[in-house]
């Protein structure tokens, strides 16, 4: 891989994970006034409304092109548009941001898991990249104790955690004549279509809520943002540098969401999270950086 890739390649998953991490907070902050199947419903209709001015054109000039690939959209809609974030928004009910960031930041180790099952040789800088990272994870997680005592919402993030990974794995393996901006635009349909009946009797069980500027910002950044802008770089990382290297920038996401929860809500740093952001920096800038770099046949396009 070329230098020039690696680096666009690194720095797209990076902006990704850095937007991301604003989702956590914004997925706890509606916890209380907007009910989390909801959340992810507009959350989709507003990304679709975002995407389509520059994507509705080329996926209809590729329809033909993506109704020859059925399983691997639905598959990849229902994994990353439909579950994942459903997810991450539940566990914003009963658990906090940061637990919803660190837990996150095990999807890395399945993508990994993925990229080797599939044939692409780690190499030793990225495994002790990546086991450097999730060792600053896991004692940020467990506050240096090494106990873990999670929530019902921690056990809904580790859901999510398995969903996303296995849809960056699944992003390497799809057709590579599918261009990004149509794949990115049909998911979001088909994610959102696959909501819509949740969604339904969500608002007959639950009722609907109030539209006011404290919901709709949100839902407003997490639809064009952390969904139309991060998905559109995370996409295009993983076809430059894999879902394996992508993965281990994504243990970024720990560190962004303790240093958001330290301006924002006024959380303390403390020493172990100093040091445990610096093995989880160390560790992405190992592994993020090895030298070579296999890449499958079938790869995404932008």
């Amino acid at each position: 891989m070329r230098a020039n890739g690696l680096g666009v390649g690194i720095a797209l998953a990076a902006l990704a994970t850095v937007v991301w991490s604003g989702s956590f907070v914004t997925s706890r902050a509606l916890a209380d006034s907007v009910p989390p199947v909801q959340h992810a419903f507009w959350r989709w209709i507003v990304a679709i409304a975002a995407v389509a001015p520059f994507a509705a054109r080329r996926a209809w000039r590729q329809r033909a092109l993506l109704r020859r690939h059925p399983r691997f959209l639905l598959a990849a809609s229902l994994l990353g548009v439909t579950v994942y974030n459903t997810l991450v928004n539940q566990a914003g009910v009963t658990t906090t941001a940061g637990n919803m960031g660190m837990i996150m930041a095990a999807s890395p180790v399945l993508m990994a898991v993925y990229e080797r099952l599939g044939g692409v040789r780690l190499g030793a800088r990225r495994v002790v990249g990546m086991l450097v990272a999730c060792a600053g994870v896991l004692l940020l997680v467990s506050g240096g104790s090494l106990a873990m005592d999670l929530a019902v919402g921690d056990l809904w993030v580790i859901g999510a955690a398995v969903a996303f990974g296995s849809y960056s794995a699944l992003l390497r393996r799809g057709p590579a004549e599918i261009s990004g901006l149509p794949f990115l635009f049909a998911t979001f349909v088909l994610g959102a279509l696959m909501l819509l009946p949740v969604y339904v009797v969500s608002l007959a069980v639950q009722g609907g809520f109030e539209p006011t500027a404290a919901t709709v910002s949100p839902l407003l950044y997490v639809g064009v943002v952390s969904s139309a802008v991060a998905f559109f770089a995370w996409n295009r990382a993983i076809s430059l540098i894999g879902a394996g290297r992508a993965g281990v920038v994504y243990y970024l996401q720990p560190v962004c969401v303790a240093l958001l929860s330290f301006a924002l809500l006024g959380e303390g740093m403390g020493w172990l999270r100093v040091v445990c952001m610096g093995l989880i920096l160390g560790g992405v800038v190992l592994g993020s950086t090895a030298r070579k770099c296999v890449r499958p046949a079938g790869t995404l396009t932008p």
